[in-house]
C-alpha cells in the first residue's frame, strides 16, 4: 500500500493531478499505520502480520 501510494503521489506531481497526489498521501499514511501496527504485534483486520 505504501508503494502504491508513492506511485500515485509521483504521478500526481508529474501530471499535475491534485486528486492523485491526495490519494497517494492518504494511501502512504494508511500503509505506514498498518505497517507499524503489524510490527508492534497488533492484529489488523484479522491478520497477525501485514506485508
Amino acid at each position: 500500500m505504501i508503494v502504491l501510494g508513492l506511485i500515485m503521489l509521483i504521478l500526481g506531481i508529474v501530471f499535475g493531478v491534485h486528486i492523485l497526489t491526495t490519494i497517494g498521501v492518504i494511501l502512504m499514511l494508511v500503509g505506514a499505520v498498518a505497517w507499524l501496527l503489524g510490527a508492534a504485534g497488533h492484529p489488523l483486520g484479522g491478520r497477525a502480520h501485514y506485508w
